[in-house]
């Protein structure tokens, strides 16, 4: 990761209170050519801070005048720009947990491996050296915000609105992209989760490595660990290589776990396992693979209830859940209407190969009226469906008479909304259905997207299984093109086998 040069000119504190230890992690270091100082307490570490600058500090967590994190501590309110790695017991989770919440930059479990020591080193001092050192600031002053490159740039942009809580979630994505601390970016479904998840990676010190997106509801239950982990040749029927797993995939990137609530809880132990352990045994393998990879995950499920109910391992979610990331739902945020509706008609534009028609103050007010259950993913359909039905220049959102408007007080059995719907979802409502052939309230999807999601999913799927994964042909059975049916692969996260046809 580092070049030699960069690496002769770092220089570590290490801070523990074991003669040996010390000595061990010392030698380790200076192996690899950095300049290291070690110190047994915490007044020795601060007295070796004090008297000079550090690219890193590594600290156990018990020293025998404090715990390291008072280091952690008195180093963000001078605004030091040391990364801090903390070193805790075996199985002290909560431990680590309150270590990453309080700024640390990652941390280690003992008795340390080596190779994940070296690792995380080597990842604080790259990230150390890719940012400017900030200049001391008086106690009590507000940090300066950290410089945000092209890249991460173009990843904020992407999340459009300018609205203030939309500012507060750029703001956020920014100040907690420096560390390697898990994410949990919680939201309504159709909200941009994936698209946060990228600005997070774009915008920290791995935003040059790989950036690996996984749809944990999509693939199937006998095939988790394989996808996961990896699986060796001959592991089992088919498997007529090595192949790579989402962890080895990701290596010295982001590896990004969508809709995480949706995992068995099977497959949620060897997660978490691997999470801990830094390392993941690929099927038909007996050595474990190192893996180097910062965890942000999603869901629009309320995790805490799922813990609750049993649904999910509580240590996984404590473990995941170190910053959580909220993401406003486009009816707490209308003022970015414009803009939305703005950039998503250029992008079915291109998609489509012609010029839409321009959005109308009528149109942008029926669309103002509209509950917008399924945000950010529901305007995008209405705007599909709207350029479709349009004739002429501009947008035209309203329909004419009897076209199967689901009755004005609908509404308020969701609770939200100032106006029907004005658009009934494809296959929802056949035509000239009688009102006796209403599905029953038992009937009704609970989350319309994702059943619309699910339902669009299971159609690719069948028509890729169809053709042996040959998206050509598939676009060409489902009258699409090329570009859409990639776009929808994408974002419906349909898993393709290696060697497709591009």
């Amino acid at each position: 990761m580092n070049s030699p040069t960069a690496r002769s000119a770092a220089q570590i504190l290490v801070v523990d209170d074991e003669p040996d230890l010390r000595t061990l992690y010392e030698m380790t270091l200076l192996r690899e050519g950095y300049r290291v100082e070690a110190a047994g307490s915490v007044a020795e570490a601060w007295q070796h801070l004090e008297a000079g600058r550090f690219d890193a500090v590594i600290t156990d967590m018990r020293l025998p005048d404090g715990l390291g994190m008072e280091l952690l501590h008195r180093l963000q309110q001078r605004q030091r720009a040391e990364r801090c790695v903390v070193m805790t017991a075996y199985g002290s989770a909560e431990n680590a947990v309150e270590a990453l919440k309080a700024g640390a930059f990652d941390y280690l479990t003992k008795p340390v491996d080596l190779k994940q020591f070296r690792a995380v080193v080597a990842s604080a001092v790259h990230e150390q050296a890719t940012a400017p050192r900030p200049a001391p600031a008086p106690p009590g002053a507000a940090p300066d915000p950290a410089p945000v490159t092209t890249q991460a740039t173009g990843a904020l942009e992407r999340l459009v609105g300018e609205s203030e809580p939309m500012r507060l979630v750029k703001a956020r994505i920014v100040k907690v992209a420096r560390g390697m601390a898990p994410v949990l970016v919680r939201g309504e479904s159709g909200t941009g989760k994936e698209l946060v998840a990228r600005a997070v990676h774009a915008c920290s010190q791995r935003g040059d490595g790989p950036f690996v997106a996984v749809n944990c509801g999509a693939i199937p239950e006998n095939l988790l660990e394989a996808e996961f982990f990896g699986a060796r040749k001959g592991s089992y029927t088919g498997s007529a290589q090595d192949r790579d797993g989402y962890f080895q995939a990701a290596r010295g990137g982001t590896l990004f776990l969508d809709e995480i609530g949706d995992l068995p809880l099977a497959m949620q132990s060897k997660l978490l396992r691997a999470i801990q352990e830094r390392s993941v045994r690929p099927i038909g393998s007996t050595q474990e693979d190192a893996v180097d990879v910062r965890i942000v995950s999603a869901t629009h499920k309320d995790l805490q209830a799922e813990v609750q109910a049993g649904r999910f391992r509580q240590d996984l979610y404590y473990r995941l859940n170190v910053i959580e990331l909220m993401l406003p739902p486009l009816r707490e945020r209308r003022e970015d209407l414009p803009t939305l509706c703005t950039a998503l008609l250029q992008r079915i534009g291109q998609e489509a190969g012609m010029p839409v028609p321009a959005l109308s103050a009528r149109a942008l007010d029926a669309l103002r009226r509209q509950p917008l259950h399924g945000n950010v993913r529901e305007l995008e359909n209405l705007l599909h469906r709207a350029v479709a039905l349009s004739e002429g220049g501009e947008l035209s959102m309203e329909l004419d008479a009897g076209d199967g408007l689901p009755p004005a007080d609908d509404e308020a059995s969701h609770g939200a909304g100032d106006a029907p719907a004005l658009f009934p979802p494809d296959g929802l409502l056949p035509e000239a259905a009688a009102p006796t052939a209403r599905p029953t309230t038992d009937a009704m999807p609970s989350d319309l997207q994702r059943y619309l999601d699910d339902k669009e999913r299971e159609i690719l799927l069948r028509a890729l299984q169809e053709t042996g994964f040959n998206r050509t042909a598939a676009a060409q059975c489902l009258g699409l093109s090329l570009r859409q049916i990639r776009y929808r692969i994408v974002r419906l996260g349909i898993p393709m086998p290696s060697g497709d046809d591009g």
